[in-house]
């Protein structure tokens, strides 16, 4: 490639979203570069709902385990078995499901490069000029291609958005840790390989949990914590030594900042629109990442779309505004419970306390696995409401 290059738009980053951005774009016809990290694998539990392997035609094969039921443990070891009837939490190893996505989208048309995005410039004419580092057999070399539009999606610490998004820099993370390791045979330690298992307590993460997930073969055993003095690892090798899974082989380790919250303008008014854990999208109190991520690339492709066909900038806010739209009230409520109830082990004890509700269990469930708020029972609802109420004030037993 040389300086004179022209795509119509430059994908920066190849996780779920930008794969999703980039497969969307290159299938409607534009030439597309989607530029990729390789060897990068963000630390993630895998949950994916049945509405993304739906909505996105995810085959059979990428999906490692089916969870069909999860277990939240509280401070004082409580334990709260929340059975899934009627579905599953598909659970993926982001190591083969990413690059699949990836193969996916050059299958559509795209083209990948693996590299490092270094800056953003203009050239003469004011039009983009990605800049990015691209290995090759004697180094790396400095490449740089042009671009009508640019989408970037490359993480929650986004060098696209820093660059392009005013205050973009302001976005409140989580840490996360995990460990993926070889997992025992079913019911070694207490192991379950179609349960998740989330443990609410203060010495795991004072502000967030900790997990268990069964990839198959494999297991991921993490934490995350917006805490910047707590220990990830400590944390994850005492869940280790407390579930009896600390002689387990380690296959890799990774870590990474999780964004919690999304950012208030995803686009530069001009040319740069952003997507996945650069806009922010990942769920409050679940961590859940994967499904906003590809919703928002497939929106970030859509709004691209309408801006190469009409020359008409303020098409990239339709990102935002049609992802706000449909997600914002989850976003938000999910926000209140995790400042409400993370905050301490006695609000946590209440918590997992609540999870025991068949209601609580059934609304939860139907919402993750279509991804909307359950309407239809407003009987169930207020029961819930009245229940919460009574744990919010100390009325109700822990």
């Amino acid at each position: 490639m040389t300086s004179v290059d022209l795509f119509d738009v430059v994908v920066v980053g190849g996780g779920p979203s930008g794969a999703t951005a980039a497969t969307e774009l290159a299938a409607a016809g534009h030439s597309v570069l989607l530029l990729d990290r390789a060897g990068r694998i963000k630390p993630c539990g895998g949950a994916i709902p049945p509405r993304l392997v739906r909505d996105f035609d995810i085959p059979d094969h990428l999906i490692v385990a089916r969870a069909t039921s999860a277990r939240m443990i509280s401070p004082s070891d409580r334990e709260v078995d929340m059975p899934i009837e009627g579905g599953f939490v598909g659970m993926v190893d982001r190591e083969h499901f990413d690059e699949w996505l990836r193969e996916r989208a050059a299958l559509a048309g795209a083209v990948r490069r693996n590299g490092t995005f270094v800056r953003l410039e203009r050239d003469a004419d004011g039009v983009a000029v990605v800049c990015f580092k691209e290995k090759t057999a004697t180094g790396e070399q400095l490449e740089r291609v042009r671009a009508r539009a640019v989408i970037g999606a490359d993480g929650a610490r986004s060098q696209v958005a820093r660059q392009s998004v005013r205050n973009a820099d302001r976005m409140p993370c989580v840490f996360a840790y995990h460990e993926i390791i070889r997992a025992p045979r079913q019911g070694v330690a207490g192991f379950d390989g179609g349960r998740c298992d989330v443990f609410y307590q203060g010495h795991l993460s004072p502000d967030f949990y900790a997990w268990i997930f069964p990839h198959g073969d494999t297991a991921s055993i993490g934490v995350g914590s917006a805490n910047k003095g707590f220990s990830l690892r400590g944390a994850v090798n005492a869940l280790r030594d407390a579930t009896g899974l600390a002689q387990c082989e380690t296959v890799r380790t990774e870590g990474a900042p999780i964004p919690l919250k999304p950012l208030p303008r995803w686009d530069n008014g001009r040319d740069v629109v952003l997507a996945g854990d650069a806009a922010g999208v990942v769920a409050p109190a679940s961590g859940e990442g994967i499904y906003y991520a590809m919703v928002g690339g497939r929106l970030a492709a859509e709004a691209v779309d309408a801006f190469l066909s009409t020359g008409q900038a303020r098409c990239l806010s339709r990102a935002r505004a049609v992802f706000m739209r449909e997600n914002g009230r989850v976003f938000w409520i999910l926000g209140v419970m995790q400042h409400f109830w993370y905050r301490n082990d006695k609000r946590r004890e209440r918590f997992v306390t609540m999870c025991r509700d068949p209601d609580v269990q059934r609304l939860t469930w139907q919402a993750y696995m279509n991804k909307e708020l359950v309407r239809a029972d407003p009987a169930a609802h207020m029961r819930i409401f009245l229940k919460d109420m009574g744990h919010l004030l100390g009325a109700t037993a822990p």
